[in-house]
């Protein structure tokens, strides 16, 4: 999959943990039946058999349940036994954004963790765009792959909707295959 592409799906993954879709997003979605496809045919077909409102009620409930009340996706909180989100250069995640010149302005997002999924993933979505191939490697082994399929796995029993299951699904394949690509173009040992 070429850089391009990679970013895209990274800005997407990011756009959908970051918060709740809006009426937009559902359009759009409704009207990429090849990305709803790729999500899960589960998503595809409750996506086109069900009207935008009721799709927008569900999923809001949904992310508000499983992503903000009862687990939220954060690094620090999955990683850390003190249930604490570290901050500043304290957290490993922004001793690797700072080292590979990624700043973060967190007064533009409602987002108060660096290391929430959703800026991770646009971490991902930035070094693509970049063409930085070994930073993205060390970043899915040091970090998302260290949390992000376990925290998904876990999280799945409170996900509701079927668009929420296949996102869950999806994530994990996709940061699995992005390693495993790249590290046969890097050609990196185990």
């Amino acid at each position: 999959m070429d850089n391009k592409t990679k970013a895209f799906v990274y800005a997407f993954l990011s756009r959908c943990y970051e918060k709740e879709l809006d009426l937009k997003a559902i359009k759009d979605l409704k009207n990429s039946i090849e990305l709803l496809e790729t999500i899960g045919e589960d998503s595809k077909e409750w996506f086109l058999s069900s009207d935008d409102e009721k799709i927008l009620e569900e999923l809001n409930i949904d992310f508000s349940s499983t992503f903000l009340l009862n687990s939220q996706p954060v690094e620090t909180l999955i990683e850390d036994s003190k249930g604490e989100i570290l901050v500043g250069l304290q957290n490993p995640v922004m001793q690797f954004y700072f080292t590979h010149g990624y700043e973060i302005d967190m007064n533009k997002t409602q987002i108060l963790a660096p290391d929430h999924i959703s800026i991770e993933l646009g971490f991902m979505q930035n070094l693509n765009y970049r063409g930085e191939k070994k930073a993205a490697f060390d970043f899915l082994k040091e970090h998302l792959l260290r949390w992000i399929p376990p925290y998904l796995i876990g999280v799945k029993s409170l996900i509701q909707t079927p668009f929420y299951k296949d996102l869950a699904d999806f994530t994990i394949e996709f940061l699995f295959s992005d390693y495993e690509e790249l590290k046969e173009e890097l050609e990196v040992g185990n």
